[in-house]
């Protein structure tokens, strides 16, 4: 992998590699063709899940995906949440892998850990340096309601 960004949340340090694009969802995207992209969890996101321990789809493969629409569903130590499609396209595939055996979301994040490829890809897709930025204020969010949760009643 060549060289990564890094941003901190707390002392917690999230990787950035500087070999893929991001999308504001908290997922990167690498080429795999022309207009096609394998998508998965950034560090961001998997260290605010924790421990993903199930993942389910509820698209098949060659379904036509709007942006933002709900793809399946993660739990995790931290967290339950929909998936939500990062961009408009084509659902190429579904990793079988992370279907058998989520822990590679924690172990493998950026490599084995890939969530699904799609083809004619519509998104907008931020650097490295961009998504950093975009991070900073994601973070800022997070830590006021992380705040907020402790203090509720």
């Amino acid at each position: 992998m060549s060289q990564s960004l890094v941003f901190m949340m707390g002392d917690f340090e999230a990787e950035i590699p500087n070999d893929r694009v991001y999308v504001r969802n908290h997922m990167w995207a690498v080429a795999v063709g022309e207009n096609a992209y394998r998508f998965g969890l950034s560090a961001y996101a998997v260290r605010l899940l924790q421990d993903v321990y199930f993942i389910e789809f509820s698209v098949d493969a060659g379904a036509r995906i709007l942006s933002r629409q709900e793809m399946g569903a993660i739990e995790s130590k931290k967290a339950e949440s929909g998936i939500y499609s990062p961009a408009e396209g084509v659902l190429k595939q579904i990793n079988p892998e992370v279907l058998s055996d989520p822990s590679a979301i924690n172990v493998d994040k950026y490599g084995d850990g890939w969530l699904f490829e799609m083809e004619q890809v519509q998104a907008e897709l931020l650097s490295p340096s961009d998504y950093v930025a975009h991070l900073a204020n994601a973070w800022e969010v997070a830590q006021r309601t992380i705040k907020g949760q402790a203090n509720a009643d």
